[in-house]
């Protein structure tokens, strides 16, 4: 096992991994920016080291301090967490050739699920079904309206390089399709640096599903159920839970299946997520994402896997300590992602928490790095924690959720929890009856 790590990240997420470090032994180091020289994964930590300014490319994103930070401690692995850094491929390689080892996966992992036409055209020859479109990168107008009219309209321009729902735009018809593939084009080079796209078939009212999985480098791995992401404001996730109230048993166990077997066969090590669209009955791959995620938790709560535990033991070459017989499912868990945000604006709420009461009681756990007095600073995002509820059955999940939104009490900032409050007594988060646009005609009717 590894003597240190050092975690390249900040807030919950870093203090995450920090407790994971903590109970098998392991010593940490934590980096933070001037504006996160009070963050509670900071004070935990066995060492601590700054690098740099507040905005992100000066310190989160800066590799040359991030290593130097390695060098002066001694960490000899380092975990990115999500976010920043934690799906650089260039950053793998270098730590790679200055034997540190990085906990998640190979760069040539990273590359290959990074571009998605790549990563599509890997997911179809792993058995993935995937969403019907264009077999790579589309640039004349010509090829694209061919294309669209091939599988229907309307479809989807996506930027090859995109992600956190950028650089895509529907398409209705054919008279659309030249102004939206330069639109996309254009967009894609200056949000990403890489101006190729490819083109879907568009669903209309699809779920949005994805497959916790986990490799352990050398041709084993399993799935660990999947989670439910559908509840999402401008592609970015809100809600999820795990299991879906879409999926009977027979449908979840055959996708798992069918994700561990992928894993295996691409030799893959560590934590990942095979997202999907699902309508109809059908799963289409959109992505993977080659690192822990934010809602990883409601997976821990229905499994009792600890996933960074895995993480650590798999990079360290242990292996797993689990196969797929002991990944069994237990009751249902719902997160609820709680942001320094006004609940109905969603405008940004930066500022210093004046009194902090975060819930308690069986089935619920709170993943956060406040405290009362500590400020949140407007450089990053507004995501303040995570409550995780779990129970035997969702009814009862609703009901517990119900009643931790209640006693969660967060003053000097705006927050998110009082549209929690109102989505958990709705009668379709009630039955479970929704998919990726529901949040926004929701919104769109409360606001008007």
């Amino acid at each position: 096992m590894f003597n240190k790590v050092l975690i390249a990240n900040r807030g919950e997420i870093a203090l995450r991994i920090l407790r994971a470090c903590k109970e098998l032994g392991i010593q940490t180091v934590a980096v933070h920016s001037t504006a996160d020289a009070n963050a509670m994964h900071v004070k935990l930590a066995d060492e601590s080291v700054c690098i740099g300014p507040p905005a992100s490319r000066d310190s989160y994103l800066n590799i040359h301090e991030i290593m130097a930070a390695c060098e002066i401690t001694g960490a000899d692995a380092i975990h990115p967490g999500y976010g920043f850094l934690s799906e650089n491929a260039k950053f793998a390689d270098i730590l790679e050739a200055h034997n540190i080892t990085f906990i998640g996966p190979s760069a040539e992992h990273i590359r290959v699920m990074g571009d998605k036409i790549e990563a599509k055209k890997t997911a179809k020859r792993l058995g993935i079904p995937v969403v019907p479109g264009s077999e790579g990168e589309v640039r004349e107008n010509d090829e694209a309206m061919r294309v669209a009219s091939e599988i229907g309209y309307p479809v989807i321009i996506k930027a090859a390089a995109g992600g956190g729902g950028r650089g895509m735009k529907v398409v209705n018809s054919e008279k659309e399709m030249k102004q939206a593939l330069q639109t996309t084009r254009s967009e894609a080079g200056a949000a990403f640096g890489d101006d190729a796209v490819y083109i879907e078939k568009f669903l209309g009212k699809p779920r949005h599903i994805e497959i916790q999985v986990m490799g352990d480098g050398k041709g084993g791995g399993i799935h660990l159920w999947e989670r439910d992401c559908s509840l999402q404001r401008r592609h970015q996730k809100v809600w999820e839970e795990a299991v879906s109230p879409a999926l009977d048993d027979a449908a979840r166990r055959k996708i798992g299946d069918i994700c561990a077997k992928a894993i295996q066969g691409l030799g893959y090590s560590g934590a990942g997520t095979i997202e999907f669209l699902y309508e109809d009955g059908e799963f289409y791959f959109i992505e993977m994402n080659t690192r822990l995620q934010v809602e990883h938790p409601v997976t821990e709560m229905i499994t009792r896997i600890d996933l960074v535990n895995e993480q650590l033991q798999v990079a360290a070459g242990q292996g797993m300590s689990v196969t797929q017989d002991d990944v069994i499912l237990t009751g249902h868990a719902i997160e609820c992602r709680i942001n320094a945000e006004h609940p109905s604006t969603f405008v940004p709420s930066p500022g210093e928490i004046t009194y902090y009461h975060p819930p308690g009681g069986l089935g619920v756990r709170v993943d956060s790095g406040v405290y009362q007095g500590y400020k949140i600073p407007p450089h990053y995002d507004s995501l303040i924690g995570k409550l995780i509820v779990h129970a035997r059955t969702r009814e009862e999940c609703l009901r517990r959720l119900s009643r931790a939104l209640d006693e969660f009490v967060i003053e000097g900032v705006e927050t998110t929890i009082p549209l929690f409050r109102d989505l958990v007594t709705n009668a379709d988060m009630q039955t479970g009856d929704y998919d990726i646009h529901w949040l926004e005609k929701y919104l769109a009717a409360k606001n008007a």
